[in-house]
């Protein structure tokens, strides 16, 4: 055989083992997309000759995911309830099974919140500081059924973590629901509630994971329910009171999370929290919000709270789009650079730049993607279901979440962002490690990926811009190409016999 014939057949055979190697790894492809794919599954197959190349490497795991999810409120509570039995059930069914979006980390509001129906406590009676009358009837006709509901419906389960708004109005300096400080005579009792608190719904049947301390501690412009600490008060009051209340009452395994605001503020509540053995004792973590932008995710700050306290829980508590009438039926809208946020208006001049107009889909699937690469375990979105108009909400602080439907006419809409949050909550699942990823030079075009506890991959990308990209994901020495459309975002589940 002459020379030339024997490169030929070792080209030949080069290209064969090339073409199997590819055929070897096993994948699912689910995409969401601008164009109208809706986690649809998808055979993203390429067969361009230029790849932007990205490697998988398992062995190098990062953090344990906690979960991701989204907020029980009395709001979504009561749309639930005021839609017929199917209807009800398919947001249910779209949530917590694990046909759906599986959610497995949620949280709830302890007494009234903004996305309630007026302003309430379980504990209205004035100085009664041993909470002989508190009581969570409130919560009975539509919070704790639909939490219930969700049990039941959640084939794995879910973690619940409460957070309050505001302390009862008489154990505050201003007598009131919004603003003020919680008054020091009033700690201890005000521990004493969160015990009741967990109490109250184990007694129902709903045990509770943890607690975030307070929500949004540094105020929320006096508008609803509010209650301001500092970073040190609070570390006072976990530390001297609401620790040590929980482990003497045998709930020393229920996790505390301490401050629960924007990350812009995150340094130094993890200073004062984790600046020593006998502040960090008690808390188990940090929680965090997004409102300080609607494009900076602020990676710096997420990597120094990590490295402050690496053994401790970091996670998204909650985020939404805010101060916007949500789009009935338009899923155009979500791929939009039209929203804008509280931020547009008001935000100080020198910090205009970091709200800009913004597509929703966008900001969850970029802040997302941006927290699990920089050491946040959980990400929890806001409101489960609202309204036409954004609501119910007694302050009329509109804002949209995942579903939206009309009572009145018994609809209801999943809007993208259901989709895009089901991207991770359905593939990557508790206990699962990420891992690390080669991550394009184009900023438009994100990579997450993490290994779960069966084994399997799921790798989660998003392609910002309106350009497709092609490709190439190689895990243990395989390799196959792959094409992204404009405007989509992609989860690849590789199972574990890759």
């Amino acid at each position: 055989m002459s020379s030339h014939k024997h490169y030929l057949v070792l080209l030949l055979m080069i290209c064969l083992m090339a073409c199997k190697t590819e055929q070897q790894m096993k994948l699912e492809v689910y995409e969401t997309s601008a164009s109208g794919n809706n986690l649809t599954a998808i055979d993203a197959s390429s067969d361009a000759t230029d790849f932007i190349s990205i490697e998988l490497s398992p062995e190098k795991e990062l953090q344990t995911i906690t979960g991701f999810g989204g907020a029980f409120t009395e709001s979504s509570a009561y749309l639930l309830n005021r839609l017929s039995k199917k209807n009800r059930d398919t947001i249910l069914q779209a949530y917590f099974s694990k046909d759906g979006a599986n959610y497995s980390l949620n949280r709830t509001h302890m007494n009234s919140c903004d996305f309630s129906l007026s302003n309430y406590s379980y504990a209205p009676v004035a100085d009664d500081t041993l909470l002989e009358h508190f009581s969570i009837k409130e919560d009975q006709d539509d919070l704790i059924p639909m939490i219930k509901d969700a049990m039941a419906v959640s084939e794995d389960g879910f973690k619940l973590f409460a957070s309050p708004w505001t302390a009862s109005p008489w154990m505050k300096d201003n007598n009131a629901y919004v603003g003020g400080k919680l008054l020091p005579k009033y700690y201890d009792t005000w521990a004493l509630f969160f015990s009741k608190y967990a109490d109250a719904y184990a007694k129902e049947g709903i045990d509770l994971w943890g607690f975030t301390v307070e929500n949004e501690p540094l105020g929320n412009g006096n508008n609803w329910e509010s209650m301001h600490f500092t970073a040190e008060e609070m570390t006072n009051f976990v530390t001297k009171h609401l620790g040590p209340k929980l482990e003497a009452d045998g709930k020393g395994d229920l996790k505390i999370l301490g401050y629960d605001q924007n990350r812009d503020h995150l340094k130094e509540w993890i200073d004062s929290q984790y600046q020593n053995e006998e502040t960090s004792k008690y808390f188990d973590g940090t929680a965090i919000h997004w409102y300080a932008s609607t494009v900076d995710y602020f990676p710096e700050v997420l990597q120094y709270a990590h490295n402050k306290a690496p053994n401790k829980y970091l996670i998204e508590t909650e985020g939404c789009i805010d101060s916007q009438v949500p789009v009935w039926n338009d899923d155009t809208w979500y791929w939009k650079k039209e929203s804008t946020d509280w931020g547009w208006d008001w935000a100080p001049a020198e910090e205009k730049h970091l709200h800009p107009k913004y597509a929703p889909v966008n900001r969850y699937a970029r802040d997302i993607i941006g927290c699990l690469n920089n050491w946040v375990d959980g990400w929890v979105d806001w409101n489960m279901v609202l309204d036409t108009q954004g609501g119910p909400n007694w302050f009329k602080n509109w804002c949209v979440a995942p579903v939206i439907v009309d009572p009145d006419k018994d609809q209801v809409y999943f809007t993208p962002l259901y989709y895009t949050m089901a991207h991770f909550s359905k593939y990557i699942r508790p206990g699962a490690k990420v891992i690390e990823t080669t991550r394009p030079d184009n900023q438009k075009f994100m990579i997450t990926a993490a290994k779960n506890p069966d084994g399997s991959i799921a790798v989660v990308l998003f392609n910002e811009e309106a350009i497709p990209i092609d490709y190439s994901l190689t895990l243990n020495e395989q390799t196959v190409n792959l094409h992204i459309q404009g405007q989509a975002l992609q989860t690849i589940v590789i199972p574990k016999k890759n």
